[in-house]
């Protein structure tokens, strides 16, 4: 038999009077959540009374303080902060591109940029001619160009791609890398093409990491419209650019991942883990990434105490302290676990975006996830299934503490995230109120079914 079939013909895990329960109280708590749902009110509390929470940041010290009193508030049994450090990047000023010559003609034509996250200054202004190149292996065939310029790489996303992330997966490779890589040879900076989707010029931040064997270069994005036009004319003839940066970091910052806390009433040392991470670029509100995550275990926080749902395991709603630039939230709270010798059976993570969800995606083994997808019609009734494949940045760690636990995440439709990840328009105005709270029944579901019935 192949695997691909296995969840059609499985046979069902559940009885149909099981089935009929469960079925009514998965819509009693979307109806819960999607008439009284708090979730679209406290990211607009994230977003527009604390903002953009860079780790290390004033902001993300607010977001910190606000988080644990909502969960308070909320009456979760136990709420606490896990201390941990997170790096403490700073931009430092606006950064600053621009064309200065096109094919031996002055020019001034400033393009729109910002520097990467965890690029360091350029100390003061660059000069140099641009080398634009589309992948790694035209680098290496054109090294010999490289030293003293500027290296363009053209990481626009592949559209024939439908599931973007796939794409972002590809492209990325040059944000994270690229410096280096660029370093090596003797480039003085680079650029890329903004990791986005968008038909527009906003540029998209990101992080970035250095090799430590080559010197560490400035790194900045493009706009869209402004690295295609740049693109255009590199390949026309001579482009000279002129480049300016100042990231800069300070001391690594105290920061704490905000944990709240149900307690098992029958297997309480069997953990289900469900959160966001709570940092963001400085660019912007942060209000997809990660806000909806975040915002999105509070509702399930939420419906549960609001329905007296006892719990059979013990479960922890997990606001990270820092994903984009680090994933130390995410590293700590694996390290404790491990420390203190924790059973995790489940972890699960909303950090692609409040948009309208299109499945639960769990990594498991072909039995355990023959189970899980046998609870499909549960959830299709909220635009759901249950797919093979799910996880996280902060909760991939997790793996190091048992082998055996169970990954899982959101998957909401993911067309319109990268128009606005990482860049200026990741507001809270962008964020659809009835997609939000849709996302949050789904997971209040697949915790509620998981909680119920274990991973075996």
């Amino acid at each position: 038999m192949k695997l691909h079939f296995l969840p059609l013909l499985a046979l069902p895990f559940l009885s149909n009077a099981q089935s009929n329960i469960d079925s009514l109280f998965i819509k009693k708590m979307s109806d819960e959540i999607m008439t009284n749902g708090k979730a679209y009110d406290l990211l607009y509390e994230l977003t527009k009374k604390i903002g953009g929470r860079l780790a290390g940041s004033p902001q993300q010290q607010n977001a910190i303080v606000w988080g644990k009193k909502s969960l308070e508030a909320i009456g979760a049994d136990k709420v606490y902060l896990q201390p941990c450090k997170t790096p403490n990047w700073k931009r430092g000023g606006n950064d600053y591109v621009a064309i200065v010559g096109v094919n031996g003609e002055a020019r001034m034509q400033p393009l729109a940029a910002f520097a990467l996250g965890n690029s360091l200054s350029s100390n003061g202004l660059i000069e140099a001619e641009v080398v634009a190149i589309t992948s790694f292996d035209e680098l290496e065939k054109r090294k010999d160009e490289v030293k003293g310029k500027i290296v363009y790489y053209h990481s626009v996303f592949d559209p024939t791609k439908i599931q973007t992330f796939k794409a972002y997966g590809e492209s990325g490779a040059f944000r994270r890398a690229g410096a280096s890589r660029a370093a090596k040879y003797g480039a003085k900076a680079i650029m890329i093409h903004s990791l986005s989707t968008a038909p527009d010029n906003m540029p998209h931040t990101g992080s970035m990491t250095y090799d430590e064997a080559y010197p560490k270069i400035p790194a900045v994005a493009l706009g869209p419209n402004d690295a295609k036009m740049l693109f255009g004319l590199a390949k026309s003839g001579p482009v000279k650019v002129q480049l300016q940066t100042y990231g800069f970091f300070l001391p690594d910052a105290d920061e704490s991942n905000v944990i709240a806390e149900i307690r098992g009433s029958e297997f309480p040392d069997e953990f289900i883990t469900l959160g966001g991470h709570l940092d963001s670029w400085d660019v912007n509100e942060g209000a997809h990434d990660d806000g909806a995550g975040i915002v999105q275990t509070m509702e399930v926080l939420r419906v549960f105490k609001t329905l007296n749902y006892k719990p059979k395991r013990s479960i922890r709603f997990v606001l990270f302290a820092n994903e984009e630039n680090g994933v130390r939230g995410g590293n700590e709270y694996a390290n404790q676990a491990k420390i203190n010798k924790e059973n995790h059976i489940f972890v699960f993570e909303s950090d692609e975006g409040g948009f309208t969800p299109r499945s639960i995606g769990i990594t498991a083994p072909p039995a355990q996830l023959a189970k899980f997808q046998s609870w499909t019609p549960l959830l299709k009734p909220y635009g759901s299934e249950i797919t093979t494949g799910g996880g996280g940045t902060d909760i991939a760690p997790m793996l190091g503490v048992n082998k055996s636990t169970i990954l899982a995440g959101l998957i909401p439709d993911s067309q319109r995230y990268f128009d606005l990840h990482h860049a200026k328009t990741d507001v809270f105005e962008n964020v659809n109120k009835r997609e939000l709270h849709l996302g949050a029944v789904n997971m209040a579901a697949i915790i509620y079914l998981i909680d119920k019935y274990g991973v075996k």
